[in-house]
């Protein structure tokens, strides 16, 4: 306040307050004092800070149990307010009081279960929506958090819930109640949710007046699935799903469809095959286009429930985002998805041993190889007309073979590889030629199992296979099995008037048939004058490269999902579903395409392989976004023969995409190429400077994570390689704009010289080119990257150190004359934290130790004092050194 002193006579006199007046009274007033005197108060301000300051007042009087008693008997007091900003300010509040009440339990004992949690629940009917909603948000948390114990849940919370959803209960409340429930049931496990909330979840399903509550039940199913166990769900909670389905409400069914793959994984897989899969496709075919664009968006996740570790021989493990791990089910060993060479060919020749000797042309001959116990294989690379489903299901229980291997052997993965016993599928064995209509015949053998007739290996089949095996010639063991398939393919041809007689092939009254190519009584047709490089492009008559629609369709079977799902997934590509269902379904397609693949198995690779490449072709740059970030996935589950011949041409195409696709590739760059052949993987050495060039020069993250995949990718080429392709690169990389770039390369560098190590002459090539660019050059940030590089080759080890004294320490060491002092810091550093710490550098006898002490002491006298300072005292000493070092650090 001013005061015009010339308006003041002399008799006027000035009083100016004291500080002292103006202290508030609340200071004189104990904290309890306090709380009693503002929960009184008529502004609804005051009460909204005392419930604010709640915490504050309790740790206040921590100390004293019954002043915090005290606290908790006002907070019932408060609980009261008749205003609902209050009440809900309060219960904001409530999970912090609850956190410091447990915190100290030892001085509030029960206070939490005594004096808050009736307050959680007596709000959860509140007649204020705030108050509710803030409640149980609460109530959540306190679950979440473990604070509530398992008797009050069972006796305070879970009774009053179900209560709120009794049919004569507020609309409102009945449905936010029901919501409570179903999140509070993985919270509180399966005992307390069958005998508390399942009964009335049931009920409530089928509430035939308020749509909403029936909509959060269908939202919810899976969970609720997931934690009562499949034998719930089959007896009580499936008939009740399959009402929702059927709602006349479009958003219950809606919601339905977006939880099928948890209450489908909740099943066995009887129901899942017999029930699940009709129903889901009634979703598809749903008159609302909101619930067939969510059934389509779910498709993929329920086709996956559908795999099986007997059947498919892999599985995901869970581990870093963008990391597929396939792990054998039976001994849990990382085979990496792969077969050997020779395990492959060992088991074609068992396939082929089986196939090309019994050739007779009667129709019952049973396959008497020897082979014919249950050894045959089971999951093992094959043409794409081969399908190796599982056992018929009208076979005997299945025994494994495991109890007659021997214990040295029982490891060995191609011993996994073929369980389970599988049998030919004929069907996918049709190429269009002419056919019979008499289905293959089953007969029963010795040992009381059903076989299928052996399928007859036409001859591109056989071509093919001696062109895979050709690379591998110079194994013994592969060439006896060239030349069985060659001995094989003569024998197709040797027989002229077998071959006549079977151009046209009659039944017993004369007709023709039309329907299976490679039926039990006759042979294939074949050419004489094939070759055996027979490319998939052939023109010549011989060639499948055009089939009829329906042995297009025919080339799609398989016997692990039920078929119109996989034709149902099949059509997400069509352009009609985008203007139908979804304008982005193509992408929802990509995206659950490889938990597809693996549900399907390699051998029904041949299934998804024009989805794939049409998806990979895709007009929106999101969709192939999608595919190139999964592709070293679905590389791990079709192995490396497959990776070859279909995988490395789309991955080639999204190489030259757009950044937004090329960094899909370029994430898992190292993920895909490890799993490639040397030979293939060594091609795209020439192609890793391309990467340097992008859509947008501002883009410097795409060549941060280039910088971090080249640290990867050091481990799959030799030395003399990384020397030639990717030196360049990682120079090229330590002198990027962007700091984040840079220092990611500096560890690039260092592992560079870690691996070229090895070989003196690399290595010495290497660093005299690393001290010609960097510590030799103009700029002060190349002097200062090659200290930094110099200090992570010797904390990470990456070079001996006598290598690092004889080609890095003297060009080091110079740097102490550097005219920046940043420069001069960081060797200061490096010296103390990196060198000195080596027991080789301060050996008396060590030519070095006289350098490294002059420039130490040259070091401690310098003008600039963080100089001075990380030279004399040892960085890591005091907390003094750590901030300094800190700050230092943010300069460079």
């Amino acid at each position: 306040m001013l005061i015009d002193l010339a308006l003041v006579s002399e008799s006027d006199v000035i009083i100016i307050p004291s500080a002292l007046d103006f202290v508030s009274q609340d200071e004189m007033l104990t904290p309890l004092g306090r709380l009693d005197k503002y929960v009184a108060s008529e502004n609804i301000f005051n009460r909204q800070m005392v419930a604010r300051s709640l915490l504050d007042t309790l740790k206040a009087v921590s100390e004293d149990e019954r002043d915090c008693i005290g606290v908790l008997e006002r907070v019932g007091r408060l609980a009261d307010d008749s205003e609902p900003s209050v009440r809900a300010e309060l219960m904001e509040q409530v999970p912090h009081i609850a956190i410091f009440c447990q915190e100290n339990r030892p001085s509030i004992p029960f206070a939490f279960s005594k004096y808050l949690l009736p307050i959680v629940v007596r709000y959860l009917a509140d007649q204020n929506n705030q108050v509710r909603k803030t409640s149980q948000a609460a109530l959540l948390v306190l679950l979440e958090q473990e604070l509530v114990e398992r008797g009050d849940i069972e006796t305070l919370v879970c009774p009053v819930l179900v209560d709120l959803t009794a049919p004569d209960s507020n609309d409102d409340v009945k449905t936010e109640a029901m919501a409570i429930i179903c999140k509070m049931a993985p919270m509180v496990g399966k005992d307390i949710t069958e005998r508390l909330f399942l009964p009335r979840f049931c009920e409530m399903c089928c509430d035939c007046r308020m749509f909403h509550v029936r909509k959060v039940c269908a939202a919810n199913f899976g969970d609720i699935c997931s934690v009562v166990g499949g034998e719930a769900t089959e007896e009580l909670l499936l008939p009740r799903f399959f009402q929702l389905c059927s709602d006349n409400v479009w958003g219950v069914r809606k919601a339905c469809a977006e939880c099928f793959m948890t209450v489908s994984s909740s099943t066995s897989q009887e129901v899942r095959r017999t029930k699940l899969s009709s129903l889901f496709i009634n979703l598809i075919s749903d008159p609302s286009r909101w619930v067939r664009q969510a059934a389509f968006q779910s498709l993929g996740q329920f086709i996956s429930t559908f795999a099986s570790p007997n059947s498919v021989g892999q599985y995901f493990r869970e581990g870093e985002e963008g990391e597929c791990n396939c792990v054998n089910s039976q001994n849990r060993c990382n085979l990496n998805g792969f077969l050997s060479v020779k395990e492959i060919h060992q088991a074609c020749i068992v396939l082929l041993v089986c196939n090309i000797t019994k050739n007779e042309p009667q129709p019952h001959e049973k396959c008497t190889s020897s082979n014919e116990k249950d050894d045959s294989p089971a999951d093992i690379l094959a043409p794409s007309s081969f399908s190796l489903p599982e056992p018929a299901e009208e076979e005997s229980p299945f025994v494994s073979p495991l109890d007659n291997i021997p214990e040295q052997e029982l490891y060995n993965s191609f011993h996994f590889w073929r369980l389970p016993i599988a049998e030919m599928d004929l069907e996918l064995l049709q190429q269009g030629e002419s056919v019979q209509e008499e289905p293959p015949s089953y007969v029963s053998s010795s040992q009381g199992k059903t076989k299928a007739s052996a399928p007859v290996l036409d001859r591109k089949q056989l071509e093919e296979l001696i062109e895979n095996l050709e690379p591998h010639i110079d194994d013994p063991d592969v060439k006896a099995q060239v030349d069985v398939l060659t001995a094989a393919l003569r024998a197709t041809t040797m027989d002229s008037h077998l071959e006549d007689a079977f151009l046209e092939p009659r039944d017993s009254q004369g007709g023709h048939h039309y329907d299976n190519p490679f039926g039990v009584h006759q042979m294939p047709l074949i050419g004489r004058n094939s070759t055996l490089q027979m490319n998939h492009g052939d023109d010549s008559e011989l060639s499948d490269s055009s089939f009829s629609p329906e042995d297009e369709k025919k080339s799609k079977h398989q016997d692990v999902i039920p078929q119109a799902l996989l034709d149902q997934y099949l059509s997400m590509t069509d352009p009609s579903r985008a203007q139908t269902v979804d304008m982005e379904i193509a992408k929802h397609c990509a995206y659950s395409l490889p938990g597809v693949a693996m549900t399907l198995g390699r051998q029904n690779w041949h299934c998804l392989r024009d989805t794939y490449e049409t998806l990979a072709s895709d007009m929106q740059w999101k969709v192939r976004r999608t595919l190139a970030f999964s592709i070293h996935e679905l590389a791990l589950i079709l192995g490396d023969q497959l990776t070859a011949a279909d995988l490395v041409p789309i991955f080639n195409g999204f190489l030259k995409d757009l950044d937004e696709v090329r960094v899909g590739v370029l994430k898992h760059l190292y993920h895909f190429l490890k799993l490639l052949h040397q030979d293939t993987r060594r091609k795209y050495l020439y192609q890793l400077q391309e990467f340097l060039v992008t859509d947008n020069s501002r883009n410097w993250r795409f060549r941060s994570e280039l910088a971090e995949q080249l640290v990867l990718l050091l481990e799959l080429y030799s030395g003399q390689d990384v020397y030639d392709y990717l030196r360049p690169l990682a120079f090229s990389l330590c002198l990027d704009r962007v700091s984040s770039v840079r220092w990611t390369s500096y560890k690039l560098v260092s592992e560079i010289i870690r691996k070229v190590a090895s070989c003196q002459v690399l290595l010495a090539d290497f660093l005299s080119e690393l001290v010609e660019k960097f510590c030799h050059s103009p700029k002060w940030s190349g002097r200062q990257a090659f200290t930094f590089i110099c200090q992570l080759a010797i904390e990470d080890d990456c070079v001996s150190l006598e290598q690092f004294s004889e080609h890095l320490l003297a060009p080091l060491l110079q740097l102490a004359s550097d005219p920046v002092a940043n420069v001069r810091v960081l060797l200061a550093k490096t010296i103390r934290q990196s060198l000195l710490e080596r027991e080789y550098f301060l050996h008396s006898a060590n030519s070095h130790q006289e350098a490294l002490e002059q420039t130490l002491v040259a070091l401690q006298m310098d003008l600039d004092k963080d100089v001075k300072y990380f030279a004399s005292v040892h960085p890591g000493s005091t907390r003094l050194s750590e901030d300094a070092m800190s700050t230092t650090s943010s300069t460079y």
